[in-house]
């Protein structure tokens, strides 16, 4: 053996150099975050770190493994949470308000095997959740308002959505985590317009409510306070009238002679007798 590596070398390298690549072959080393299914001349026979429940990425099932060099292929599938986003589409609420609405899922391939028979690999398995996606959220938003996306309502309809795309991702192997609305919003253009102005009449009614209500208020206060003043002169010019006359004179001259305090009196001049009943109080008793 010793001879032949002697006056072979090159042949002797490459046959080392084909065993090493061999023995790699025969040896994968499964990463934790993936999931592999051994495919024999295009039958699958076994599965490697598949996903099992309740089970934490890390764990037994990842590291070395082997295979038949040549005979056994392995595909690789993700182990991880993986999303898939919707195309985004108009939807027409109950309250007939058209919408463009974006939204996402969150799924995991959970049995890979199937996975693979049905779509083999992961970006046939996106796309074939893709247009799913779609008509689950279409046929979920036109049953509700679209106050109902402003609401705690808005779980229970992401949960339904949820529900009917797990059912069909179930048929490819995975399984719907969770389904989100990214964006809900009217489309721009005439519609957008419309509601902008629907919502400013409200605003504009409700404030001329509110303003009504607020005069009304004030009405009801000023002639309470009225009729309060007025019992009290009343009851002021039955204890003294002399006294009440001579208090209301003087108000009147302030008013006259010196404004209200909001308005001076305009330079004019008053030219009255002295036997004049309004200047009885500058004139003694």
């Amino acid at each position: 053996m010793t001879s032949f590596i002697r006056r072979h070398p090159i042949a002797s390298g490459l046959a080392v150099l084909a065993l090493l690549v061999l023995v790699v072959m025969s040896f994968p080393i499964v990463p934790e975050t993936k999931q592999a299914v051994v495919v024999r001349f295009g039958k699958p026979v076994r599965i490697l770190n598949d996903y099992r429940v309740n089970q934490t990425i890390g764990s037994a099932g990842a590291g070395l493994a082997w295979r038949i060099p040549f005979a056994e292929q392995i595909v690789w599938i993700d182990k991880r949470v993986l999303d898939v986003d919707m195309d985004r589409q108009p939807v027409l609420s109950t309250d007939q308000r058209r919408l463009e609405v974006d939204a996402f899922a969150r799924y995991q391939i959970v049995n890979p095997l199937r996975m693979y028979i049905t779509t083999r690999t992961e970006e046939r398995l996106s796309e074939a959740l893709r247009p799913i996606l779609g008509s689950q959220v279409r046929n979920e938003l036109g049953k509700v308002p679209f106050a109902a996306l402003l609401s705690p309502e808005r779980q229970g309809v992401m949960e339904n959505i949820r529900t009917g795309l797990n059912r069909v991702a179930n048929q490819y192997g995975a399984e719907i985590i969770d389904v989100r609305i990214k964006k809900a919003e009217l489309p721009d253009g005439t519609p957008l317009q419309s509601a902008f102005e629907r919502m400013r009449t409200a605003r504009e009614q409700e404030a001329r409510s509110i303003r009504a209500e607020g005069a009304k208020r004030a009405q009801i206060v000023r002639a309470e306070a009225d009729a309060e003043a007025a019992r009290t002169y009343a009851a002021a010019f039955g204890k003294d009238a002399a006294f009440y006359d001579f208090y209301r004179a003087m108000q009147s001259y302030r008013t006259t002679f010196l404004g209200d305090g909001q308005q001076q009196p305009a330079n004019s001049s008053i030219i009255l007798s002295p036997q004049n009943d309004y200047l009885k109080e500058f004139t003694g008793r």
